[in-house]
């Protein structure tokens, strides 16, 4: 048997929710009702929609903070949004569409223009759900933004990256990301926009390149953390070692002497010398040689 798709009608009027309701199911939809935006939100942390049919204008959390809200939540925001509004002003139309919604329609609603409307974004929300899926699949670090720079979406991966963000960091990644897509050609080789982010123990970078539009307003990127940063965040937490410790036992690992790294990192010989101390210490090695292939089965362990 054919899933039926699951509409959440989000309205405060009974007599608006029984019409729709209604017309949705005898265009052989499933219905669920929310009678404003704290239920709608409950609501769909227990099932999960295809869409959303939400009323702007509602007492207590109204429809565009609602829309919001939702599309803060990774695991919903790709539910598409229709505002239902009685307002004709421009500026409440492009406000429902700001805080993310797809399509509006006026009330008095019109039925089949509104069913049509429905399965359009249906349709276009399962295309881009499939496509999403197989990037994850692949293990892609991939993320899509509007013009601003927001988040709209991204994969498993990169969101781990990303993961506890502060809004300052926030803030500043969205303007990066918004930046970066004015004056790049898209997958532009050397063109990237770089992000540092305190994780408890230093500073870890992230490495933004932007790759092409996905679709009106929807902008793709790839993220990465270099290579180097990694293997020294591998270091200093499989081996209790501070940031500059682990960045002292990499280059070790690499076969340099103390003057170079002295040299790569802008410390003396002799401050090389007192930090590989404490690494010869913590690791309860006695030379370099025995450090270093700690670090290398460390890393390859890590791999």
């Amino acid at each position: 048997m054919k899933r039926r798709d699951m509409i959440l009608v989000v309205d405060d009027t009974p007599d608006t929710l029984g019409f729709l309701t209604e017309a949705i199911e005898q265009a052989d939809l499933t219905v669920l009702v929310a009678v404003d935006g704290e239920s709608a939100l409950d609501l769909v942390s227990q099932i999960t929609p295809d869409l959303i049919l939400m009323d702007a204008v509602m007492p207590g959390l109204d429809g565009f903070e609602t829309c919001r809200r939702l599309k803060q939540l990774p695991h919903l925001s790709h539910i598409p949004v229709i505002f239902m509004t009685g307002l004709s002003d421009t500026e409440h139309v492009v406000k429902g569409l700001e805080a993310g919604g797809v399509d509006y329609v006026t009330k008095p609603i019109v039925v089949d223009e509104l069913i049509a409307r429905i399965r359009v974004h249906l349709t276009n929300a399962r295309v881009a759900y499939a496509a999403r899926a197989a990037l994850d699949a692949t293990g892609r670090f991939l993320l899509a933004t509007d013009g601003e720079g927001r988040l709209l979406w991204c994969t498993p991966q990169a969101e781990r990256l990303l993961a506890g963000l502060r809004p300052e960091a926030a803030s500043a990644l969205a303007a990066g990301l918004a930046g970066l897509r004015r004056t790049s050609t898209p997958g532009g080789a050397g063109e990237s926009f770089a992000l540092d982010l305190p994780d408890g123990k230093g500073m870890r970078r992230l490495e933004f390149t932007y790759l092409s539009p996905a679709n009106p307003d929807e902008y793709l990127f790839r993220l990465s953390e270099p290579t180097a940063g990694r293997q020294e965040a591998v270091l200093r937490d499989a081996l209790g070692l501070t940031a500059r410790e682990a960045e002292v036992l990499l280059w070790i690992a690499n076969g340099k002497p103390n003057r170079d790294i002295g040299e790569i990192l802008g410390i003396s010989p002799r401050t090389v010398n007192k930090h590989l101390e404490q690494v010869f210490t913590k690791l309860g090695v006695e030379n370099r040689a025995s450090a270093a292939a700690l670090a290398i089965r460390t890393l390859a362990a890590k791999a």
